[in-house]
């Protein structure tokens, strides 16, 4: 078998794997759990599920798979997410709307992508391969963040039932714990090196590799626990507009926030809803599913700071934290993990895995940056605007997916993704 053939075999194994795994994880859902829609920012299921193939088939098949016919012309309307340049999109809001397609067609439809994509790999030009592997890679990763979102709208949609239904059981023990709020690493400062050196797939977003000047800074060993936030909430902190921004004074009063998403008062005492349905809240778990509004009131309120995406990057580096560890999808866990107990104290715990991190930085392109050509231009230099970077992942997210560079980002309002808190200060 040649070179070029391996890689071709090898490219088809990691698609079909990755494929699978998005309709493994629709297999816990009921068929009326695939058209929800919860609120405006969650999508069903089974659009997820259509979306992510109508990807392949615009930017892969229509190019370059000679005499192919789309599945359904009326499904580059309907599953289009937001490329303008493609026609207007139907409206994300609807999407919940929509009883046809039947899911039973979505899968045909993944079916009939996935059975063109393997023909095409398999029998392309030598010239075109490089470029198949490129739009190939990045449909991979897009597919990958869908299967974090999927678990997020499940989540979110799940939570609208009175009787806050299971969507999973895990096998999760908490054989240690160990968290101190007060333990900060002194982490140097000077002239770093931030964003991907480009030798490998990354976004656009994570480009151009560029220098940044960092004064010293104090980074939190531990994520901030249920325990500690209760601290924040029994203080009033949801009542004092002194620890707020102002937008973020605003959502609370407007919104009526009194904890984080997800929490349940009961007979003085909280219980969390999680994708294993309603539980005790631990004390000891990171506090997840905050804004970036409240994240930033509770680092006010001990005196603190969220760090910086350059600061964040910058320990990840240069602790020489390994990105594949943590509590991943792949754990099927689903949920963020006690902090475990390690003997180095001078590692930051759950760098990786269990909850994004809410960062200070504004979601803005590095000096330098350019998009993708075409169409695939509108992936991510749009959305530059008005949103916060999150950093880490999480633990819905697949783990090959994540690296120290990779920039999440959201409104600063949105709490239904699994987010979290890290303090720092100026040392």
């Amino acid at each position: 078998m040649t070179e070029q053939n391996i890689v071709r075999k090898q490219l088809i194994q990691s698609y079909q794997n990755m494929r699978k795994q998005t309709e493994n994880l629709c297999l816990p859902l009921a068929i009326e759990d695939y058209v929800i829609q919860s609120i405006d920012d969650v999508s069903p299921p089974k659009w997820h599920l259509a979306h992510t193939t109508w990807f392949f088939e615009t930017f892969i098949l229509i190019p370059y798979l000679k005499n192919f016919s789309v599945f359904s012309p009326l499904f580059q309307y309907l599953f289009n997410s937001y490329y303008q340049n493609l026609g207007s999109p139907y409206p994300r809001i609807k999407r919940g709307v929509l009883a046809r397609p039947t899911v039973e067609t979505v899968y045909l439809y993944r079916e009939y992508v996935d059975e063109h994509i393997t023909e095409l790999l398999e029998k392309c030009s030598t010239d075109i391969l490089p470029t198949l592997i490129s739009l190939l890679t990045l449909g991979i990763n897009h597919e990958q963040q869908h299967q974090e979102l999927l678990l997020m709208d499940i989540k979110h949609n799940l939570s609208m039932h009175l009787d806050f239904p299971a969507y999973h059981k895990s096998d999760k023990t908490y054989d240690s714990f160990e968290s101190n709020p007060s333990t900060f690493l002194h982490i140097e400062g000077g002239i770093v090196q931030i964003g991907h050196d480009g030798k490998s797939f990354c976004f656009d977003n994570e480009l151009p590799r560029h220098v940044h000047v960092l004064k010293p800074f104090l980074f939190a060993e531990c994520l901030v626990t249920n325990e500690e936030y209760m601290e924040f909430i029994d203080a009033g902190g949801y009542q004092q507009p002194e620890y707020w921004l102002a937008d973020g004074w605003d959502y609370v009063q407007k919104n009526y926030w009194q904890a984080p998403l997800y929490w349940f008062k009961t007979d003085n005492s909280w219980q969390l809803f999680t994708l294993e349905g309603l539980q005790d809240l631990n004390p000891k778990e990171p506090v997840v599913h905050v804004s970036f509004y409240e994240a930033a009131a509770y680092a006010s309120f001990r005196g603190a700071r969220l760090p910086t995406e350059h600061e964040w990057e910058h320990v990840a580096l240069k602790k020489n934290v390994d990105s594949t560890t943590g509590n991943f999808l792949e754990k099927n866990i689903l949920h963020p993990y006690c902090a475990m107990s390690d003997s180095d104290k001078n590692i930051p715990k759950q760098l990786f895995g269990d909850v994004w991190e809410w960062t200070a930085s504004a979601y803005a392109p590095y000096p330098g940056f350019k998009s993708l050509s075409g169409v695939l231009a509108e992936y991510n230099g749009k959305f530059m605007s008005n949103q916060m970077v999150l950093r880490g992942g999480c633990c819905v997210t697949p783990a090959l997916h994540i690296r120290a560079s990779y920039r999440n980002f959201f409104q600063p309002d949105k709490r239904w993704q699994f987010s979290g808190i890290r303090l720092a200060k100026d040392a």
